[in-house]
């Protein structure tokens, strides 16, 4: 009984996981290389305000090692989401946030 518990919860997590990154926004952002640079620029100017320049923590949480917590789906739909107040609903191209998550990688 436990084993089919288990198989059920975890066919049902990695069927989440292949609906999210079936959507096509996230699709083309996965299918990019980023460019932290240019990442870290789109960061200072959309997302610094209230996570610190040093992505330290402000208004919103500390986004250092980030990527070690999230998946880039995970991190994606955070960001596009706006879910969590007081975080604002954001969408940058496709291109802009593949840049966007090189960087939170490097945090």
């Amino acid at each position: 009984m436990a084993i089919a518990l288990l198989l059920v919860v975890l066919a049902s997590t990695i069927g989440i996981h292949l609906v999210r990154v079936s959507e096509p926004y996230i699709h083309d952002v996965l299918s990019l290389r980023g460019d932290s640079i240019r990442g870290k620029a789109i960061f200072q100017i959309n997302c610094a305000g209230c996570h610190g320049i040093q992505a330290d923590g402000r208004v919103g949480p500390s986004l250092q090692n980030v990527s070690k917590h999230k998946s880039e789906v995970g991190l994606i739909q955070q960001v596009i989401s706006g879910q969590t107040p007081p975080m604002p609903k954001f969408q940058p191209s496709p291109q802009e946030m593949a840049d966007l998550l090189s960087y939170l990688e490097k945090l």
